[in-house]
């Protein structure tokens, strides 16, 4: 699997989630659990996806981590660990994404996925938190090209809360929609009545 595959196989899983999300309320972790089979059963193979992928980013280059990285304590500085949710590898990462294999998940990726849900009880998703992702994301393909190699972003929303005062204003799914655009990263988006899948 290269990029151009990973793309047409995340755009091909897409009508899966949607219809598997829409009969389901669970948390965040459940949703990313949904994604992942639908994933597996596009075709990713086993050995190129993992989820919930630690990687260690030494002397960052992007506004953003470094900024993270300086709230931490003095001696905990000097990189930044992000976890990106759901990660398509080329094959050459050989079905091994731990920590100590850093090096290696930083060159053989091929898509970061971040996953957020609608799951509070009479609260929403927030602009903020979504923007936030859509950042963070940014920051990483920075960080991954500034190493010699590329990544494409993808933050899914799955917004399926039955009860419509838990789920995103339409203005404001319309203004992160924006957002990921302008910072080329994809924006997948499903709620009860809608849905999105825009891969760049």
């Amino acid at each position: 699997m290269d990029v151009t595959q990973a793309k047409q196989l995340v755009v091909r899983a897409w009508p899966q989630i949607v219809a598997e999300t829409r009969e389901q309320l669970g948390g965040e972790l459940h949703y990313q659990a949904v994604a992942y089979h639908c994933l597996r059963q596009a075709g990713v193979p086993a050995r190129q996806m993992g989820m919930n992928v630690k990687q260690w980013i030494d002397a960052p280059i992007s506004s953003l981590f470094q900024a993270w990285d300086q709230k931490k304590k003095e001696a905990f500085r000097g990189g930044f660990e992000p976890v990106p949710d759901i990660v398509l590898f080329k094959p050459e990462v050989a079905g091994n994404w731990q920590r100590r294999n850093a090096e290696a998940t930083i060159a053989n990726m091929l898509m970061a996925i971040e996953v957020k849900a609608s799951e509070r009880a009479n609260g929403r998703l927030s602009v903020a938190e979504i923007n936030r992702d859509i950042a963070k994301l940014a920051a990483h393909r920075q960080e991954i090209e500034h190493r010699g190699h590329a990544m494409t972003p993808v933050m899914m929303v799955i917004d399926v809360a039955s009860d419509a005062r838990e789920r995103m204003r339409d203005q404001d799914v319309a203004y992160c929609a924006a957002q990921a655009a302008e910072q080329q990263v994809g924006w997948m988006y499903v709620s009860p009545d809608a849905d999105a899948c825009v891969i760049n």
